[in-house]
């Protein structure tokens, strides 16, 4: 990038990421992510299973990410995927609660649906419940399929249990379905991945037809063909493409500070006071670092 911004990934699975992705990031300017739960790629067969991997997401990730100057965020939830095998779902509910409150823990998501079956609609109104309950923010997952309607149900539901779209991203938009959910006042997020959904060379056109009032881009990278760098790139892209710089902060780290920052975990100071980074210090006894020297600053290692 031509002047360096600072940057959030609001979606970006890190979990499935590696350490040079983590530095990559930081050298483009990425400052914050936020990491959803989501599906491994095959169905976990036991509550064991999500209790490792969300103790994993408010523990041993946000650690990792701090040694290379990024602070960790993530959203809590059951997607909507394994909320179709309904006896482990049960359970599952009843772990939530013991997440939710955790310090980086600044939504529930990635909910919503994926078959649109009767299964995920109940296990998606039991979160939105928990939101509500809790006036937490809500990351809305949109199914890859029949995306239009999916998207539509999944906001009509959210209007259906009282929340106010001011609270709810509606995720992986594209250029069918962004109009209505921005007059419809909730956040359209937007996929940028490398060959499918949206592609940043038309996230630009997204944003030059309908600003950057309530417009989020994220990467989504995870364990398939995706790109951690996914939000620098589209960043740089847009400014090169004459979309104007403040625009181009909104969406990719104003609006997503002010969403996901509402219930007062994520804040501007986190980063632009850190701590520094140590790479002396230790998780459960464990480094990152494999015998390398660790290298111990006052701000990010890029």
């Amino acid at each position: 990038m031509e002047e360096k911004m600072m940057i959030i990934d609001p979606h970006v699975h890190m979990t499935s990421r590696t350490t040079d992705d983590y530095e990559a990031m930081a050298e483009a300017g990425v400052v914050a992510i936020i990491e959803p739960s989501f599906w491994l790629g095959q169905p976990r067969t036991q509550v064991g299973s999500f209790q490792d991997y969300y103790s994993s997401l408010v523990g041993w990730e946000p650690f990792r990410a701090s040694q290379f100057g990024i602070k960790h965020y993530c959203t809590i939830g059951l997607n909507s995927k394994e909320a179709n095998n309904e006896a482990l779902a049960e359970q599952v509910i009843e772990l939530l609660p013991l997440y939710v409150h955790k310090e980086n823990v600044v939504a529930i998501g990635e909910i919503g649906y994926d078959d649109q079956t009767p299964a995920e609609d109940k296990y998606f109104r039991l979160q939105l419940e928990l939101a509500k309950e809790l006036n937490l923010p809500v990351q809305v997952h949109t199914p890859h399929r029949d995306k239009k309607s999916g998207t539509i149900r999944s906001m009509e539901v959210c209007l259906e249990h009282g929340l106010d779209p001011a609270m709810v991203v509606i995720d992986h938009n594209n250029e069918e379905t962004v109009k209505e959910v921005l007059d419809r006042g909730f956040w359209a997020a937007f996929t940028i991945y490398p060959k499918t959904k949206m592609g940043n060379e038309r996230m630009v056109e997204v944003v030059r037809n309908f600003g950057s009032n309530g417009i989020i881009v994220d990467s989504s990278a995870d364990w398939g063909v995706s790109d951690p760098l996914a939000v620098p790139k589209t960043a740089s892209l847009m400014l090169k493409r004459g979309i104007a710089k403040a625009d181009v902060i909104k969406t990719c780290y104003q609006n997503a500070l002010d969403i996901f920052g509402k219930n007062g975990k994520m804040k501007e100071s986190d980063w632009l006071s850190p701590e520094g980074v140590n790479q002396t210090k230790l998780y459960n006894d464990n480094s990152v670092l494999r015998g390398q020297q660790p290298k111990v600053n006052t701000d990010k290692i890029v």
